[in-house]
């Protein structure tokens, strides 16, 4: 991952077993790929199972929000973009987009994640590699657009 530029794209394919009943990428399955990506770009800033050990540091998913967009269907190849929305000295507000191989949406997951000390089992502030990092990646996003999708709510809209 270059974190200058604020770039980490997660690529994946839909294995087989992905696939449900309705021929397409079982609702669950985004989930784990959203949370397969995040884990991979935490490691990229800094704090992979060694820097994890080393540190006595983890992270909690506090909320997700999934919203699917486009059926995807076995053998497509995805990928999967990190935007830092917000963050301070031990949380991260993340918007992900999942695209498929025509750059087309098919999903997204907002995510509010915390740092937690292993030892204490209560929110920490990040290593100070990994916070450097994630200020290096989240100054290169400042010219992206907030999605509009940040933000929103599950509800019937009434008339």
């Amino acid at each position: 991952m270059n974190i200058e530029n604020g770039i980490f794209l997660c690529p994946w394919k839909v294995l087989p077993m992905s696939v449900d009943y309705n021929g397409h990428m079982n609702d669950a399955e985004y989930g784990k790929l959203f949370s397969r990506s995040l884990d991979h770009w935490i490691d990229a800033l800094g704090l992979d199972e060694r820097g994890k050990e080393n540190f006595q540091y983890t992270f909690f998913t506090l909320e997700a929000h999934i919203c699917y967009l486009k059926e995807v269907e076995e053998g497509e190849r995805l990928t999967v973009f990190p935007q830092v929305i917000d963050r301070d000295e031990k949380r991260i507000h993340l918007f992900m987009i999942m695209e498929n191989s025509k750059e087309e949406p098919v999903a997204t997951s907002e995510q509010m994640v915390m740092g937690m000390d292993k030892t204490t089992n209560r929110p920490a502030p990040f290593p100070e590699n990994m916070h450097e990092n994630l200020q290096k990646y989240h100054r290169a996003q400042k010219d992206l657009v907030t999605p509009k999708e940040v933000g929103r709510k599950i509800g019937i809209r009434r008339k």
